[in-house]
């Protein structure tokens, strides 16, 4: 096993002596992507707050390779591959890894006198929370979606705490086991008021960092027709960095107010100004509407892992937090309909933007910490 270059220096390896002061490690596991690395990184910053160690278990490929020592945190490598949606060779392979990382994590928990292991899901996690369990070492996960994902439905009845985004989340697992704490979300989230009616409607429209060609079509075949119609609107449309100048070209053709622009820098700004938001539905995205009291229309990417995006914007329509307007559905004709209502209907919209405030949780990376200390 490998580790990455840490920029800062780590705490102390708890021993005997730290043990009377309440220091621990513990090990953060997930990665991948961002939505698994991010929150983790929340997580462990609010422990080495509080005195303690955390240190990541993850792949030279997944993001976790640049945010994690960036972060000033230790990151140790190992080789697995995913179980889902891949090829025999890949799943040969993986199956091979497999045992060979999990007994090499075991060995490291031991060096290190491991507390607790906290799992965001996904593959990386497999062999840090077999391992953990192999071992009587306690394992907490969250899970931000209505519905978990591979790793943790298979290990649910395993871990001694789910902290969970959605309450209907909490069957899942054992009883009595779950608490709804959310996932961390920057605080500027929270910060933002509720938006005062008058002045041009403004659509914030955002396929994620590497845009989404779904939105991005339908936002362009949607332009002529508020145009056409009159409708007063501004647009702020995030539409990644390969379809920017092609959009941007159509888009002043329209002669809309607004921008097309390949990445957001400040995106709670960009909540701020937007009466409406139209998004897909992965659980950063739901959980910064929570958090912003933001209406919205979704659109769930179709080939999230076990549908999870569906299961979460389904969640927030049930709440009356959002519309929902699948993949294979959104056209520029469907999502100008649905924008013109909702503009027609302040009274919806504040409502809406309510229901998604009651499924916000402030404070989440706090109350895992807390969590988390609690097997020191």
């Amino acid at each position: 096993m490998s580790e990455g270059q840490s920029p800062s220096p780590q705490p102390p390896i708890p021993g005997p002596c730290h043990e009377e002061r309440g220091v621990a490690t513990f090990l953060m596991a997930g990665g991948g992507t961002g939505g698994h690395v991010i929150p983790a990184l929340a997580v462990a910053r609010e422990l080495r707050s509080r005195g303690h160690a955390a240190f990541f278990v993850g792949t030279e490929r997944g993001l976790e390779s640049k945010l994690v020592p960036r972060e000033g945190f230790q990151l140790e490598l190992i080789r697995i591959g995913g179980l889902k949606r891949v090829g025999l060779r890949q799943t040969v392979a993986t199956l091979f890894q497999l045992p060979l990382s999990t007994l090499e994590v075991g060995r490291l928990m031991a060096r290190r006198r491991v507390a607790a292991v906290f799992s965001m899901g996904g593959y990386v996690a497999g062999p840090p929370v077999i391992a953990a369990l192999l071992r009587r070492t306690p394992v907490v996960v969250m899970e931000p979606n209505a519905v978990p994902g591979f790793t943790n439905r298979h290990i649910g009845r395993f871990v001694r705490r789910a902290l969970i985004g959605f309450a209907e989340t909490a069957r899942y697992f054992p009883a009595g086991r779950t608490e709804v704490t959310g996932l961390p979300v920057r605080e500027e989230f929270f910060a933002i008021p509720a938006k005062a009616a008058g002045g041009r409607f403004t659509i914030l429209i955002t396929g994620g960092s590497q845009g989404s060609r779904t939105l991005n079509q339908a936002a362009r075949q949607s332009w002529p027709l508020f145009r056409e119609a009159g409708l007063e609107v501004r647009i702020m449309h995030q539409s990644g960095p390969g379809a920017c100048e092609e959009l941007r070209a159509a888009f002043a053709e329209a002669g809309l107010a607004g921008e097309v622009v390949p990445f957001i820098a400040d995106m709670p700004v960009a909540f701020a100004q937007a009466d409406l938001v139209v998004c897909r539905s992965g659980a950063g995205a739901v959980a910064e509407l929570a958090a912003a009291g933001k209406p919205a229309i979704l659109s769930p990417f179709p080939f999230a892992a076990d549908q999870h995006q569906l299961h979460n914007a389904e969640a927030f329509v049930r709440a009356g937090a959002a519309l929902l307007i699948e993949d294979r559905e959104l056209t520029g004709a469907r999502l100008f309909e649905a924008v013109t209502r909702l503009a027609g209907d302040r009274g919806a919209l504040e409502r809406m933007g309510l229901a998604a405030r009651s499924l916000a949780h402030p404070g989440a990376a706090r109350r895992a910490a807390e969590i988390l200390e609690e097997f020191r």
